[in-house]
């Protein structure tokens, strides 16, 4: 199974914005991308804002079959 596709857009930031948001990164071992994305669901949840998670898909292998 295919993981789910992630949307794909520019994203022009400031660049002292994104200088904080990779420290913040490299403090929580994140890449930028993840880190804005974890920021960017806080926010919208602190607005009330509901935000599903997409299901992933299981890592490993698969059971075996008998």
């Amino acid at each position: 199974m295919p993981a789910p596709a992630k949307k794909a857009f520019a994203l022009r930031l400031d660049p002292a914005l994104y200088a904080a948001i990779e420290g913040l990164a490299a403090s929580e071992l994140r890449s930028a991308n993840a880190e804005i994305e974890v920021l960017l669901r806080e926010a919208l949840a602190r607005r009330g804002v509901p935000v599903k998670t997409s299901e992933r898909p299981k890592r490993g292998r698969p059971p075996k079959e008998e």
